[in-house]
């Protein structure tokens, strides 16, 4: 009986032990992760990205020959600077709710003639979604360092948090998740990745706050579009349409609650 004691004492220190050590580990790895994100934020490759959106923003295209300078994001043909902090919005002449990437297309079926659905089929890093990472990486950092302000007063855009809300909680799939899955409750993590609680001001504030960004790990700007469609690969979901109500409707919910957070994009993740 002495014996048996000894050894479940035994392996419950043991266990306990390699628990805290664990947990030891994954915090030092957490601060040595931000202290290299800290180091490299101010040669942050976003810049390159920037620097091309800017090019593609000023130079005619498309069927019309025509640049994208004179693009209505929200406050007025033209007006970059701010814009971004204040999407998704409800836009009169759309009669939608809509997100930076679904009203740049807008703004290029517009103004130069472009066909929307090539950016649909397009996948992501190639071809016109390049061009579009490019230009999004241009338009955010106009806001970067304003306030998040977001409105839900126009009938649609309360429809839209609404239905971004629902489909937070929406579980199903193979492995019965949802968005609130990783993102509903303090604490939690994915490897040594912090997962922030959208539900929350300072949750959504830090993570709709700091995308898009450039992800380290990757070499590559990601756009808040393909961020979505990466959540539904790993939930097991199919794959959303890029721009679809569903895709407008979580970026409202997330931004919505992140009103009177800063807009920190483009981020820089791991």
């Amino acid at each position: 009986m002495q014996r048996k004691f000894t050894l479940g004492l035994t392996l419950g220190i043991l266990a306990a032990s390699i628990s805290l050590s664990s947990l030891v580990f994954a915090q030092t790895a957490t601060d040595e992760i931000a202290k290299y994100r800290e180091m490299i934020a101010d040669g942050n490759p976003s810049e390159l990205y920037e620097a091309a959106g800017e090019d593609l923003w000023k130079t005619p295209a498309g069927p019309k020959n025509a640049t994208l300078e004179k693009c209505d994001l929200g406050l007025g043909p033209g007006v970059v600077k701010g814009a971004a902090a204040q999407l998704p919005r409800y836009f009169k002449d759309t009669n939608k709710v809509q997100d930076l990437e679904s009203r740049l297309m807008t703004c290029m079926q517009k103004l130069q003639g472009r066909n929307p659905q090539e950016m649909v089929d397009a996948p992501f890093q190639k071809g016109p979604k390049k061009d579009m990472e490019a230009i999004v990486a241009y338009v955010v950092t106009l806001s970067k360092g304003d306030k998040i302000k977001v409105s839900t007063n126009h009938p649609k855009e309360k429809e839209m948090y609404e239905l971004g809300k629902r489909a937070f909680y929406f579980q199903g799939g193979p492995m019965d998740f949802s968005c609130a899955s990783c993102h509903g409750e303090d604490g939690k993590r994915i490897r040594l990745q912090d997962l922030p609680n959208l539900t929350t001001q300072k949750g959504a504030a830090l993570g709709w706050g700091y995308w898009p960004a450039y992800r380290v790990s990757s070499g590559q700007f990601w756009t808040m579009q393909q961020r979505l469609n990466d959540c539904y690969r790993q939930q097991r979901f199919p794959f959303p349409i890029y721009a679809s109500d569903l895709t407008i409707a979580l970026s409202m919910y997330m931004a919505k609650n992140a009103n009177g957070g800063t807009v920190e994009t483009p981020g820089l993740k791991r």
